[in-house]
């Protein structure tokens, strides 16, 4: 691919692009509350949950949050159970059940204890080797207005110019507004980002929206975007005439799985 030359900014989604779901941390946490889940039998799920999330992103911001769908279905599919030697009583409960009261109490803890907090293999150091070269580099993400502290806690905060959260401004992926801020901070236009992330509904979409260039970062391997809420995985080609946020034209995304092959695509686009 030939080097674009307009992206003057790149924005990195933080949930499973720079860092993933401790799931050795979620089993200790369902643990403390009385229940039991196989950290392997989670890993086998996140590919289902994570379609789960994608449909409710595509559904809007009219029913309920995307975060708590996807843990919920998470749970559900890694078939949560009672401990039994924790909590008298709630053996009796229906997983179902329990799955619904283990999401909600995790969605009010994750502000203090956040879940997706274990580095993916070589994120850090590609952001740190974009600054390098002077590339402003920032962090774009769906969060809890704690992401710049789990950052700074991981010691990886210096790698960026800013950070933004949604939890902080008030709004979130897919919608304009944030990448608009975003690029603001970078001192760019939005149309100057090339963004990152694993959310085809949040992160392309919500990119290719506000007119910047997009790489799925897909460490799932799905063959094509996860569905969304009209069914099936058509990728975007062409936007609608009706949606003034999208280009007429989209071109077809850039995809990576690891680290290595993202670093391939900043070098053919001239980043690096």
């Amino acid at each position: 691919m030939s080097e674009i030359q307009h992206i003057r900014a790149v924005t990195f989604d933080a949930g499973q692009t720079l860092v993933e779901l401790d799931t050795s941390l979620l089993a200790s946490r369902v643990e403390e509350q009385g229940a039991l889940v196989s950290v392997a039998r989670l890993d086998d799920s996140t590919s289902e949950a994570w379609s789960e999330y994608a449909a409710a992103l595509s559904e809007g911001q009219s029913g309920e949050h995307a975060w708590k769908r996807f843990m919920r279905r998470l749970l559900s599919v890694a078939e949560i159970a009672p401990h039994p030697q924790k909590r008298e009583g709630v053996q009796q409960r229906p997983s179902g059940e329990l799955a619904q009261e283990l999401t909600e109490w995790l969605w009010r803890e994750q502000p203090v204890k956040n879940l997706w907090r274990r580095p993916v293999r070589g994120m850090f150091e590609l952001a740190r080797e974009l600054r390098e070269h002077h590339i402003p580099v920032g962090i774009l993400s769906n969060s809890e207005g704690k992401l710049a502290a789990l950052i700074d806690e991981l010691g990886q905060l210096d790698a960026f110019d800013t950070v933004t959260d949604s939890g902080v401004v008030g709004c979130e992926k897919p919608a304009p507004e944030i990448f608009h801020l975003t690029a603001k901070a970078l001192g760019v236009a939005a149309q100057e980002l090339l963004h990152i992330g694993d959310s085809f509904e949040a992160d392309i979409r919500g990119a290719l929206g506000v007119g910047a260039e997009a790489i799925w970062f897909n460490s799932a391997g799905f063959e094509a975007p996860p569905p969304s809420a009209a069914g099936g995985f058509e990728p975007v080609q062409e936007a609608p005439a009706s949606d003034p946020r999208m280009p007429t034209s989209v071109p077809s995304v850039r995809r990576a799985t690891t680290a290595f092959e993202l670093r391939e695509h900043f070098c053919e686009l001239g980043l690096l």
